[in-house]
């Protein structure tokens, strides 16, 4: 069986604790994960050989994690045929309006975009998962714990009313 990986692209060491939080939920899944450092603007050529390191795996999906000018999004985008998760952090300078640069990539770009560490996380999962009934188990297991909590949350106040 092929081994999954997951490689977390991140354009600096700031974002490593966002990218912690992106590895915790790959754990829960038994997902094999790399971190690496490497920025489209500063060091394209490492990019670039990061994402050869694993060029004969099958099951490998790249999350990248880049604020300000994202470019390390559409640069993996672009030199892959595999999925590309953009998960960028959330800044507060400029009003959080560098997000764009992530949401709007140029056309023949076909990366998503996930906000959230936790569901950039999922979604690499789920790709993962498409050819692997184990792996689709284990997260249709985790959303029927998610939907327990949500009626056992729903049954302790719904009697709140009834008073």
């Amino acid at each position: 069986m092929n081994e999954k990986l997951v490689k977390i692209i991140m354009g600096s060491e700031k974002d490593f604790e966002f990218c912690k939080k992106i590895g915790a939920v790959l754990e829960l899944y038994g997902i094999k994960f790399e971190y690496r450092i490497a920025s489209a603007h500063k060091t394209p050529k490492k990019v670039i050989e990061i994402m050869n390191e694993d060029k004969k795996a099958i099951d490998l999906v790249y999350i990248t994690v880049a604020g300000r000018s994202n470019a390390l999004s559409g640069f993996v985008d672009a030199n892959t045929y595999r999925p590309v998760i953009a998960c960028p952090p959330y800044s507060e300078k400029f009003a959080g309006a560098d997000i764009f640069s992530s949401l709007r990539m140029p056309s023949g770009s076909g990366l998503a975009t996930v906000l959230e560490p936790e569901a950039a996380a999922i979604l690499a999962t789920k790709i993962l998962a498409i050819e692997d009934e184990e792996l689709a188990q284990k997260i249709e297991e985790r959303q029927n714990k998610q939907k327990e909590m949500i009626d056992q949350a729903d049954d302790k106040v719904k009697t709140y009313g009834q008073r």
